[in-house]
């Protein structure tokens, strides 16, 4: 009874649309947070890189206003509030750009991954959050694993990268003291900027790397048991014994309507046993004679049965009765090769209730 709902079986199937579908709605989808750091520290530098003039400039021209001008600031708390105001609209003009770009940037980058989402599951109070048995799992579990050896990962990688450039650079910090304080500051920035540039771009193909494996994991928490895909299948196309009991239901009311059909011929052509095919046609409403219910064995036999209490004629013709019972559908006027044969049929007809009126 346990397997009925999927317990105990082995999960090797891959996940349907649907399931992926319900697992976006509760806010469960492919997510890495290396990937929009990687992109922001990147876009962080570039920006800098391309600004760095009028960063430079505009940090220059703050310092000499604050530094040249300190000896005329009345510290008093009439004054604060120009004085707070003047710092932050200097501060914004700096920094202000760089942080837009990084803000657009960090939106991009999550949009990229699982677009938008809006789901309150993932913050919604649950027991099981602080059940201490679930913590330490979540504490030995490949994901926590995982997330230790990439920050053990980026930490050797940026100890060892600016370890390098600062070994490299030092011969010339000594000479740097007989330098102005705009090539000191120049110096440090260009050090700076190769430090943070290689760092970005491993840190780049580890979040490349961690999006990968947490596709892969997500995947693999996705995937469903054999009975699961039976069961969402009764979901989503109906129980196959539902499935045929509405079909056989359809085909019982259809049977009857075609059956009701027959009176109204004027003609069933035969084979002689197995096959029987009613004819009905209107010259003022018909451009054509028309199948109005045809069937084979026991439902030929009903057909012809119910033509018998209706005085409908009978004609044998078992070319005639094959060619339409396969070619034509109910409710369909017969196509252009039967239509000889056919009104040779009707015309023996019409010729049989003619002599039936004059007796």
């Amino acid at each position: 009874m346990a397997d009925e709902g999927g317990a105990g079986q082995e999960k090797t199937e891959a996940p349907t649309s649907r399931r992926l579908r319900e697992a976006r709605q509760k806010g469960d989808v492919v997510k890495s947070m290396e990937v929009p750091s990687a992109a922001v520290l990147l876009a962080g530098l570039l920006t800098i890189y391309l600004l760095s003039d009028f960063l430079m400039q505009r940090l220059l021209i703050t310092l000499r206003l604050y530094l040249g001008s300190a000896h005329t600031y009345r510290i008093i708390p009439e004054n604060m509030a120009g004085i707070t105001r003047e710092g932050m609209l200097h501060f914004v003009i700096i920094v202000g750009p760089l942080m837009a770009v990084l803000l657009i940037v960090a939106l991009v980058a999550n949009y990229a991954q699982v677009g938008v989402v809006f789901s309150t599951e993932k913050i919604t109070p649950k027991l099981s959050k602080i059940n201490p048995f679930e913590g330490i799992k979540r504490l030995f579990s490949i994901q926590t694993l995982a997330q230790t050896f990439k920050s053990i990962a980026k930490l050797a990688i940026i100890g060892y990268v600016t370890f390098r450039e600062v070994y490299d650079v030092l011969p010339i910090i000594p000479t740097l003291a007989d330098q102005e304080i705009y090539a000191i500051m120049a110096f440090s920035g260009r050090v700076a900027f190769r430090i943070f540039l290689k760092a970005a771009l491993i840190i780049a193909l580890l979040a490349a790397a961690d999006y990968l494996f947490q596709r892969w994991q997500f995947m693999k928490k996705m995937k469903m048991t054999k009975q699961e895909l039976r069961e969402e299948a009764k979901q989503t196309e109906g129980d196959p014994m539902i499935k045929g009991r509405i079909r056989s239901i359809q085909y019982a009311m259809a049977r009857r309507r075609m059956m009701a059909e027959v009176p109204k011929a004027e003609v069933v052509i035969t084979n002689p046993v197995r096959l029987a095919v009613a004819l009905s046609y209107d010259p003022a409403a018909m451009a054509a004679p028309t199948v109005v219910a045809k069937g084979a064995g026991f439902l030929a036999q009903r057909i012809k049965e119910i033509a018998r209490e209706h005085g409908i004629p009978i004609v044998e013709d078992k070319p005639l009765a094959q060619a339409m019972y396969k070619a034509v559908k109910i409710g369909s006027i017969i196509p252009d090769n039967l239509f000889q044969a056919v009104a040779e049929v009707l015309a023996y007809v019409y010729s049989l209730k003619k002599k039936a009126v004059g007796v």
